[in-house]
């Protein structure tokens, strides 16, 4: 079927709403001139796009009845099997429903997707199951990614199967709730201010944000593509660098990827802390909410870390403290931009687009008012400021990232490894049913100040338990790399796991 083609009436709207005036002459002049690049777009049209096969059946799954989602932490359940053999045969896994399962209903948190079946899986769907995993279904996310906290989405609240009645962190909330909660072993997630890990620090699992372009973002509902992340969460080190070796590597599609490969992962968990420096960051303690019994946790992870034959010193990143608020501009006005406006694709890059989320993302131009208020409020924010001051806020916020990523290179100069804590604070109180607009936004937002600055740097961060508090609430310490340095990162990860073992 052609495209649309405007008339010369039409035409002149359209002209309008780019500030070109067009008389009835040059409209009927402008419209004769189309034609021949609308054929084009008929062409187009017309072509079959080339998506990857979906090698593995499945049913379409379902979503599960109160009983049978006890934590509110599943979206669809469903069953795939994977390979018969693989590095992964055995593993049960739930996938975050921002990942696009052939087949299987994804609703990224939000009403407005409600509905759509994704057609292809995404890189890392395929490469699980080509490994021989087994998914289980769709995990529940926040409304769009768009919260720290499991409070926001369309799907219901997520509840922490640790401390009852607590928050379990976003925006991979049913993603870890899961795994903590014995029903998965492992778990993809996304990060692009924390998502990964805040839910581990909260549910005390292991989350790793890898280094930025490390996993291939191909068929995943797309934030910000400077701090788009995907990665693992599970609850012990060594399942976490099994599942990097299969998801990582570049798949030829994703642009944020640079071609750098998956490694042996797993070889680096036994060399031990001995030799290791870490380097505690003062600007990552007594931050704004922190918890004096979370700081003093994770400095006592230092010390066990010293005892087991590493080498801690404190190791100061200046611009640490401001990298919250350089990550903002850049995650409202970039994802307002990309993930709103231009229905998380855009233009002017290359890989896999998928016309039909496309189309079903779009209808939220005449659903906003269903959107969380969590995304309301970033989109108000990232719109005002990007329309009414040309964008400049953001490009500013990417020139200061460069020193910012400057400044965690050299003290990854200094040390190996950086210790901070990876939220101020430990799993809070999930909001009431009638809490206000204020409460909802502020447990949403109020852990993102270690995590976020790392989204923007790209270097790869994990979250490992380090006990709780006195009254059972899950600490976690959050490790930083060098660029590409998962190896050194899963050394000291299971190192820091063997001082609690």
């Amino acid at each position: 079927m052609p495209v649309h083609r405007p008339n010369p009436s039409e035409l002149q709207q359209i002209a309008r709403e780019l500030g070109l005036n067009f008389s009835d002459a040059d409209a009927l002049s402008f419209h004769g001139l189309m034609q021949g690049q609308l054929d084009a777009y008929d062409l187009v049209d017309s072509m079959p796009a080339p998506f990857p096969q979906t090698r593995h059946p499945r049913t379409s799954g379902s979503r599960p009845e109160p009983a049978d989602n006890p934590f509110g932490a599943w979206a669809v359940k469903t069953r795939i099997e994977g390979a018969p053999q693989g590095k992964l045969k055995g593993k049960r896994v739930a996938i975050k429903d921002n990942v696009c399962v052939a087949g299987v209903p994804m609703m990224n948190g939000a009403s407005i997707l409600e509905g759509y079946v994704p057609e292809i899986d995404a890189t890392i769907v395929t490469r699980l199951l080509d490994e021989g995993a087994e998914i289980l279904g769709k995990a529940v996310c926040e409304y769009y990614c768009a919260s720290g906290g499991s409070h926001t989405s369309a799907n219901g609240v997520v509840e922490n199967p640790v401390v009852p009645g607590h928050n379990a962190g976003g925006s991979s909330s049913g993603s870890t709730a899961l795994v903590m909660a014995g029903i998965v072993d492992m778990s993809t997630g996304g990060d692009q201010g924390g998502s990964i890990r805040i839910p581990a620090s909260y549910c005390g699992a292991v989350g790793l944000k890898p280094t930025h372009g490390l996993v291939p973002y191909t068929g995943i509902f797309a934030v910000e593509l400077t701090v788009d992340h995907a990665g693992p969460i599970t609850r012990t080190v060594a399942d976490n660098a099994l599942m990097l070796e299969v998801m990582a590597g570049p798949d030829g599609l994703d642009p944020r990827q640079r071609g750098a490969p998956a490694q042996p992962y797993t070889q680096a968990l036994a060399g031990g802390a001995t030799g290791l420096r870490f380097g505690l960051v003062p600007e990552g303690f007594r931050t704004a909410g922190a918890e004096t019994e979370v700081d003093d946790r994770v400095r006592e992870a230092g010390q066990r870390l010293a005892q087991a034959g590493a080498v801690v010193i404190e190791t100061s990143v200046p611009l640490h403290a401001a990298g919250a608020a350089i990550w903002t501009p850049i995650f409202l006005e970039g994802a307002t931009d990309l993930m709103m406006h231009r229905n998380a694709y855009g233009t002017n890059m290359k890989g896999l687009f998928l016309e039909s989320l496309l189309d079903a993302h779009a209808s939220w131009r005449d659903r906003a008012d269903e959107l969380s208020d969590t995304l309301k409020l970033g989109i108000l924010t990232g719109h005002y400021m990007s329309s009414r001051n040309r964008g400049r806020y953001y490009g500013k916020a990417q020139n200061l990232n460069r020193l910012l990523t400057a400044d965690y290179d050299k003290a990854l100069g200094e040390a190996d490894i950086l210790l901070m804590p990876t939220t101020p604070m430990a799993a809070t109180k999930l909001p009431g049913p009638h809490a206000t607009r204020e409460e909802i936004i502020g447990r949403a937002f109020e852990m993102v100040g270690n995590t976020a600055p790392t989204c923007l740097t790209g270097h790869p961060a994990i979250s490992v338990p380090v006990g709780r508090t006195s009254d059972g609430r899950p600490i976690g310490a959050m490790l930083i790399a060098r660029h590409l340095d998962e190896m050194t990162l899963f050394r000291a990860a299971a190192a820091l796991e063997a001082c609690y073992s």
